[in-house]
């Protein structure tokens, strides 16, 4: 066999925990909007009880908001860091 398909299958060995890791030093801000996602929702649970007079309708309104918004931040910046990194920050030939 090459070398070219030990590399290709040594991917499809990796497990679960490894590959996440991975993922993380790749893209630096998909654990943070994950890690804030749990955070609001895990939040958002605790003040269910404690809400006041406010619709349960409304409150998950403003929850689930809060837990998109908390995604979609470090997405768009880990994008925009992802471009400076390829484009402007590429050492010239």
């Amino acid at each position: 066999m090459s070398s070219d398909t030990d590399v290709s299958l040594s991917s499809y060995d990796e497990d679960q925990g490894s590959k996440l890791i991975r993922k993380a030093r790749e893209a630096p801000f998909v654990p943070i909007g994950m890690a804030g996602f749990a955070a609001i929702v895990a939040y958002g649970l605790y003040k269910l009880k404690i809400r006041g007079n406010t619709k349960m309708s409304v409150h998950l309104i403003h929850v689930r908001m809060a837990a998109q918004g908390f995604v979609v931040v470090p997405m768009t910046l880990g994008m925009g860091y992802s471009m400076y990194r390829e484009f402007w920050a590429k050492p010239k030939p």
